[in-house]
């Protein structure tokens, strides 16, 4: 890295500056993605994140078919539980199908 004239200070700086604005704009955004996941929730906090009524949470929460907390009577949900179980119940495509039983059959 050759050295920086006195003129070309300026311009780096303002780069600089960008540059750190930038970092500080993707730090935030992931502490409040963090924040997000350990968000605890109550059941019709629940009930508008699924799109599920009050009575269905509480049928899958006896059926135990629903990550959930209880604390004494109350019942409680992690975020983050909550988007991980939405997102076990996937459906593979057709074409995920037929790439799983191509590397099987390599195997």
């Amino acid at each position: 890295m050759k050295p920086f004239t006195f003129d070309q200070i300026p311009v780096m700086m303002n780069k600089i500056h960008d540059k750190l604005e930038h970092l500080e704009k993707l730090i935030l955004r992931i502490s409040i993605v963090e924040e997000n996941e350990n968000e605890i929730l109550n059941i019709q906090e629940a009930s508008k994140l699924l799109n599920l009524s009050v009575s269905t949470i509480y049928s899958k929460v006896c059926k135990r078919e629903i990550p959930v907390n209880k604390q004494g009577k109350r019942i409680y949900f992690y975020r983050h539980e909550l988007m991980k179980w939405i997102k076990s119940g996937r459906v593979k495509t057709y074409l995920e199908i037929k790439n799983d039983i191509e590397k099987r059959s390599k195997i």
